[in-house]
């Protein structure tokens, strides 16, 4: 079949991978000439730290996507662009005479705004802009209830997510055939890539934490843990043990293909893979609520559980404080929020036991954590951040009831029960014994001596009692008991 369009261009995004990418795909398929930009959108990294392993991943991933795509065809170079995307993408789609964009779907809501922008710009130059699903398994309204509606409860969203999938949907698309379309730049268009300094943002420990970058690393990680993934359901809970697959990040930027990822779940017939596979699910899930309920962003799912007051004032800033600097005086707690600051990951266990924490032992607003994981965390996602926050928060949908609030001690005692993990991240504490590391206030003076810790000083008291702070959070949630 004659290709329809004489060119296009390839707007990466959150996809920065060259294998099984459907807008790469679809734009090799429909044009006797494709290129290939990504445009590091300055509405996106002007307000980030200039410091952030995020930027420095996508700037390795980019090296590294220019180097598939030339081993795709000699010919192809990777055009990149530091700029503001709503400008610079219709610009070069025009300077490039192209007749189509092709693009994976972002359903954030201000990239759908952005879109939406880009689409209009594009249109008034006389060039369609094509958009594809390829983030997730199923978007948008692939899964919806008998009624039609967006599931908001995901055990049944789960039964209909498994129902639908077929091998089909786990197909990757073929690139390798059609890469002759990939064509030389014109000379016009420089294909330069921008190193980290040039677009204003600092070298981090990145290559520090073994994560990789681009598609490469994303293999290599997926290779380690295949051999793992039957124990995944035994092990996932536990920070001190190499349980997780680790590609978070990889998934989060699209330098693997979540249809790869499911494929290798599903083809398993295991416990531990089922359970990986539900995690995949979940992600899907907390993607379909964002697109059918942009509110989230901003506010609780639960519209009753605005009423809630939270601490607020100089104590409540104060606790805060506590919380992000890992000096609350609960060692779980506190050695997460060290793992976080000083590598960007956390646990998944503890992402929730820290979310509860703040939430419902100091009575924070679930929105300033959110806030902060969305600054530090390299896998960073709206749709999943926020649905984990919400869930922990019991405001959003399908959400741990609101009565049922983590105890830090007995989650320490029993997801890092030898102190493994706390002694890693906090080496202050590492000499009190694997029963005083839990609770460093319940243990007697003689154990705090012999461990080298002295309360208040070395390392802080309780910043609550958690007995305390539980009675208090019972009568804060009090106010939308009936709406629940």
């Amino acid at each position: 079949m004659e290709k329809a369009l004489p060119s296009a261009l390839v707007w990466f995004r959150r996809d920065l991978r060259a294998g099984d990418n459907a807008a790469l795909f679809h734009a090799l398929k429909a044009a006797r000439k494709v290129w290939c930009v990504f445009i590091l959108d300055r509405d996106i990294l002007d307000p980030l730290p200039r410091a952030d392993r995020r930027v420095e991943f996508i700037v390795d991933s980019l090296h590294a996507l220019d180097a598939q795509l030339r081993a795709l065809n000699p010919h192809a170079r990777l055009i990149v662009r530091h700029a503001r995307a709503t400008s610079a993408l219709p610009r070069l789609a025009d300077e490039l005479h192209v007749q189509a964009v092709y693009a994976n779907h972002d359903d954030e809501p201000a990239a759908i705004a952005r879109d939406h922008r880009v689409r209009g710009e594009l249109a008034e130059r006389g060039i369609a802009l094509h958009t594809s699903k390829d983030h997730v398994v199923f978007e948008r309204n692939e899964v919806l209830t008998a009624t039609g509606q967006a599931y908001t409860v995901f055990t049944p969203y789960k039964n209909a997510w498994l129902k639908k999938l077929e091998p089909f949907y786990l197909k990757a698309y073929p690139i390798t055939p059609y890469a002759d379309a990939l064509a030389p730049l014109p000379e016009s268009v420089p294909a330069r890539l921008p190193g980290l300094a040039e677009i204003g943002f600092d070298t981090t420990n990145l290559h520090e934490l073994a994560l990789g970058a681009g598609a490469e690393g994303a293999q290599a990680l997926l290779r380690d843990f295949l051999p793992r993934m039957a124990r995944y359901g035994e092990t996932r809970d536990f920070p001190a043990v190499k349980g997780p697959s680790y590609l978070s990040m990889h998934l989060r930027f699209g330098t693997v293909s979540i249809r790869q990822l499911a494929h290798e779940a599903h083809a398993q017939r295991h416990a531990g893979a089922q359970t990986w596979l539900s995690e995949l699910v979940w992600r899907d899930f907390y993607h379909q609520v964002l697109y059918h309920h942009p509110q989230v962003v901003d506010a609780a799912f639960k519209p009753a559980y605005d009423a809630i007051k939270w601490e607020h004032g100089k104590h409540a800033d104060t606790l805060f404080a506590a919380w992000c600097h890992g000096r609350t005086g609960y060692p779980l707690v506190d050695a997460a929020m060290a793992q976080i600051n000083q590598t960007g990951y956390m646990h998944n266990r503890l992402r929730m036991v820290v979310a509860s924490f703040l939430v419902k032992d100091l009575g924070l607003d679930w929105r300033r954590g959110e806030r902060y994981f969305a600054e530090k965390l390299n896998d960073f996602d709206l749709a999943a951040n926020n649905g984990g926050w919400q869930w922990a928060a019991s405001t959003g949908c399908d959400a741990q009831p609101w009565f049922r609030i983590f105890n830090p001690v007995t989650q320490s005692e029993r997801f890092d029960p030898d102190g493994k993990f706390i002694r890693r991240y906090l080496p202050e504490l590492a000499a009190l014994s694997n029963k005083a590391i839990h609770a460093p206030w319940l243990a007697s003076p003689l154990e705090l001596a012999e461990g080298n810790v002295v309360l208040g000083q070395t390392y802080p008291n309780p910043i609550v009692m958690h007995d305390e702070a539980r009675e208090k959070t019972m009568a804060r949630y009090a106010v939308v008991k009936a709406w629940d």
